[in-house]
């Protein structure tokens, strides 16, 4: 059965940029602007308090996970952080291995933190359906995951590129099925846990090619169409169709990028024709397939 949440990390192509372990101890505050990049950070042991600008601050503990999507600005910083222009701590002790704040305090926090990147033209389509913030508490599977690719950025191992893409799918996909739930922000996940539109968001999945319209999507779900396009948009965060098509024109551009012919991709990704597909794409992306597909090949 296709999974859709698979498939949305799969396109993702997420790849590894910075893993480390930190520890800090009295007080100390490292801040972070304009990344743009997913951000993840597992606390092994003590406390720190993190804000994401625009979002409450949080309390992690030992045992929570936080994973970002895409992060802009944050602060990590101890319970109590240093005055505001006070100069920063940062110590690395060994290769991958940083001490925050006064060294010669006693440590209150140990975390392995880490960033990465996610390589797919239409990242923010994707990301856009997934949780702004994930604080998942006390899942084991996370932890060791996070460790596994901290012992992995470490090493100097055959095949350690393909082992690292590979953990790093396997650990949003774990972040995001402990989140998958009705409480999820409108998303795929909260379409993901809502029965009646599960199975529509696999079809869309499953055969990108098929003939789509609101009313057949609510007539299997066994909904008016006000009805099922009303649940649609509420818990997936878009309208079914402009969600049908965001799918179609992602899997437009893999396609393109592995010199699939336009006539062949039209037919995958539901187009009656080539030309029919080409003005779809163009309107979508901003440029004809032919355009997209030599921009690919010079990149």
């Amino acid at each position: 059965m296709t999974d859709p949440v698979a498939e949305v990390v799969s396109l993702l192509k997420p790849s590894p940029s910075i893993s480390k372990l930190v520890t800090g101890g009295g007080q100390w505050l490292v801040e972070r602007t304009e990344l743009g990049s997913p951000f993840y950070c597992a606390v092994v042991e003590g406390h720190c308090r993190m804000t994401i600008t625009g979002r409450e601050p949080m309390l992690l503990t030992a045992g929570d996970f936080v994973l970002v999507p895409e992060i802009f600005s944050f602060t990590m910083s101890s319970l109590e952080p240093p005055p505001r222009g006070a100069l920063a701590q940062r110590l690395e002790t060994s290769p991958g291995v940083f001490r925050l704040g006064d060294p010669e305090a006693p440590a209150e926090i140990k975390a392995m933190v880490g960033h990465c990147a996610f390589g797919s033209d239409d990242k923010a389509l994707l990301v856009s359906l997934l949780p702004e913030v994930i604080h998942v508490q006390g899942e084991e599977r996370l932890m060791m995951l996070v460790g596994m690719i901290n012992d992995e950025t470490s090493a100097d191992r055959t095949a350690r590129e393909m082992v690292l893409h590979r953990l790093l799918e396997v650990l949003l996909i774990e972040a995001l099925r402990s989140t998958a739930s009705a409480a999820a922000p409108p998303g795929l996940l909260r379409g993901m846990a809502d029965p009646l539109l599960a199975p529509t968001l696999r079809r869309i999945h499953a055969d990108p090619g098929r003939s789509m319209t609101v009313e057949t999507f609510a007539r299997d779900a066994a909904m008016s169409r006000s009805t099922f396009f009303d649940r649609f948009r509420r818990e997936v965060g878009v309208p079914p169709m402009e969600y049908a098509t965001g799918w179609r024109m992602a899997l437009a551009k893999e396609f393109l990028r592995d010199d699939v012919a336009t006539a062949e991709i039209a037919q995958r990704v539901g187009y009656g024709s080539a030309s029919a597909f080409s003005v779809a794409f163009n309107r979508h992306v901003g440029m004809p397939p032919g355009a997209y597909s030599r921009k690919g090949a010079v990149a």
